[in-house]
């Protein structure tokens, strides 16, 4: 089990993230991005020239985060709403005639937690994350306002996002990156994240030892040979390849402990069976007692 927790880095201050979304035709689209971003713990939500907003129905879609709806400012221009950031990052779905920075979204992370680091330590600057059109996205004009473009690797046939997925995309990967700064190796508050290479402090119980794998193999064995599914004189490699099976998967004491109450509960309904105190079933369904068949 642990020895002990690992000393953690500070978590990256997402409070100086915000996420911009430029001509929004659909009030919907702004309430699911609301969501998105509190999944994600980015707070802050900027609105330039919105199509149709204040709304009831980005309200509804916002669901319990019509706080981030409630913070969210609205400006007329993506200049205006980019003044105080010292990056900005638009998404892109296509490439341009003339080349620009390209981050995947993973790339996009770091470049993000970087730039948070540097801002705060200096306390000056914001980062910004730009979304364009659902339908056309952002144009050259804009796009020539960001340091770098990020774009999703979609599907080649079908690379369309829904805006709210976009942005969810983008800001999952910075929360991410932020949480494997900060050391965190958890998902919420209970749950260790399963890594294999440290699998003893991940896991509740113990590994079956050696003395209790061969007992299980034993009585595995005689459980197959009641069930005439094997035999012993003719063993060909069943028991060998069970072995390799359960070697793979390195049952812990308490899984070992189950399965041995499952051979024992199917060795007494063999017994019992061949006792004839067992009923059988017929093509109904219905139990029906050996001696009336």
């Amino acid at each position: 089990m642990s020895k002990g927790k690992p000393s953690q880095s500070i978590a990256p201050d997402l409070s100086r993230v915000h996420v911009v979304l430029v001509n929004t035709s659909h009030p919907g689209n702004i309430g699911a991005t609301a969501r998105a971003l509190k999944n994600m713990g980015i707070p802050n939500l900027r609105l330039v020239d919105p199509r149709d907003y204040p709304s009831d129905v980005a309200m509804w879609r916002a669901v319990s985060a019509t706080d981030v709806l409630e913070r969210a400012k609205v400006f007329p221009t993506l200049v205006e709403a980019v003044a105080d950031c010292s990056m900005v990052i638009g998404a892109s779905a296509r490439s341009r005639r003339m080349p620009w920075p390209m981050l995947s979204p993973r790339q996009c992370a770091r470049h993000v937690l970087e730039e948070i680091q540097r801002a705060t330590a200096e306390d000056s600057g914001q980062i910004a994350l730009v979304f364009g059109r659902e339908d056309t996205g952002l144009t050259n004009d804009e796009l020539q306002q960001c340091h770098y473009h990020v774009q999703i690797p979609a599907n080649e046939d079908y690379s369309s996002l829904n805006l709210a997925a976009a942005v969810m995309v983008v800001c999952y990967e910075v929360r991410v990156a932020m949480l494997e700064h900060a050391g965190e190796t958890r998902l919420g508050a209970d749950a260790p994240m399963y890594d294999p290479a440290s699998e003893d402090e991940y896991w509740d119980v113990p590994k079956a030892d050696g003395h209790q794998m061969e007992l299980f193999y034993e009585h595995l064995e005689k459980a197959l040979v009641a069930m005439d599914f094997h035999d012993p004189e003719n063993p060909r490699l069943l028991m060998p390849r069970m072995r390799r099976l359960f070697g793979r998967i390195r049952p812990d004491s308490m899984e070992i402990n189950i399965l041995r109450g499952v051979l024992t509960y199917v060795e007494e309904h063999v017994r019992r069976a061949n006792a004839g105190d067992l009923p059988d079933a017929d093509n109904t369904g219905n139990k029906t007692p050996k001696d009336t068949k």
